[in-house]
């Protein structure tokens, strides 16, 4: 069946660079609905746009007023639509490639229908009042949405000539990293959940968990991952290993500042910025988790074809 795309790739082929810059794109636009996210719970703007999929009753898009929540809310909502330029670029890119890489088209198009199944359920947690469990659940649907810009940003931006050897010990411990890593996200919507910072200026009901117990708990898993990539990083020994050592070396020194900024802002009543700061951190210590795990066991990455390979390399291969 010829669709647009395919009638498109038939006639106008785009290089691997276009590709690149579309996966930056992507990501770095992934990352900011997680801070922002972040920005609009702390604040409180969580309900400065009280309906969905428009900002009032009557306008889909509010002109600047002097509600600050409103300009917070909705500047998070319209960043959504910077982030579906980002992945419709990526899925055109992928798809005017030559040779196509399928993985990159079925990763672009992932990111896709992330982007519409988190907008759908950004707007459950309005209409819902803001159920904190409704609000975790968006929070894990862009932390999937990170999760497949991430891999695509790796695979089109990897090295094909890099040699990358390591011992299955090493590439089980790096999956082990990043379940773990998984867990310590999911137990942080729990934490997020029980405290005080609900997304509005209401009385928004909590979880109902102890915040410090959960606090204390989601430590000591982030804790047992600074003791997992430590291992794995003295068995990630010779030349062969040096690329995925550096990445554990980048998640290391991710984590440990996450975890000063956590003890600080517990100590110091959870002010606005710093956890703000956090949940931007808990997205980056995932995509470094992703990365440890995608340079340490490279059979993730090896069956297909690669944009970044030029067809007659590929041939010489």
């Amino acid at each position: 069946m010829v669709t647009p795309l395919s009638w498109l790739a038939e006639r106008i082929e785009l290089g691997p660079r276009a590709l690149r810059w579309g996966a930056t794109a992507a990501l770095v636009a992934s990352v900011l609905i997680v801070l922002t996210g972040g920005v609009v719970r702390v604040t409180g703007s969580g309900l400065g746009c009280p309906t969905w999929p428009a900002c009032s009753e009557t306008e889909i898009i509010a002109p600047i007023s002097a509600d600050i929540h409103q300009v917070i809310e909705q500047t998070n909502r319209l960043l959504t639509g910077v982030l579906i330029v980002a992945v419709g670029w990526v899925i055109v890119a992928a798809r005017l490639q030559r040779p196509r890489d399928r993985r990159i088209t079925r990763l672009a198009w992932s990111q896709f229908w992330l982007v519409v199944a988190n907008a759908v359920v950004g707007g459950l947690s309005v209409l819902a009042g803001l159920n904190p469990w409704i609000v975790a659940g968006h929070f894990l649907m862009a932390i999937a949405l990170l999760t497949t810009t991430a891999l695509t940003w790796h695979v089109v931006h990897r090295d094909p000539d890099a040699v990358i050897v390591t011992t299955p010990a090493a590439r089980g411990l790096a999956w082990a990293l990043a379940a773990l890593t998984a867990v310590i996200v999911v137990v942080g919507t729990l934490v997020s959940g029980s405290g005080p910072h609900s997304g509005d200026s209401s009385d928004v009901p909590r979880m109902p968990f102890e915040w410090a117990g959960i606090t204390v708990v989601h430590g000591v898993l982030g804790s047992l991952a600074l003791v997992v990539a430590l291992v794995l990083l003295a068995l990630l020994r010779g030349p062969g290993a040096r690329v995925p050592r550096l990445r554990v070396i980048l998640f290391l020194v991710v984590v440990a500042l996450q975890a000063v900024l956590g003890l600080v802002q517990a100590l110091t009543h959870l002010p606005e910025a710093l956890v703000a700061l956090h949940l931007l951190g808990a997205a980056l210590v995932w995509v470094g988790a992703l990365r440890v795990l995608l340079d340490a066991d490279t059979r993730l990455l090896r069956a297909g074809s690669s944009p970044y390979v030029q067809p007659e390399r590929a041939a010489a291969r």
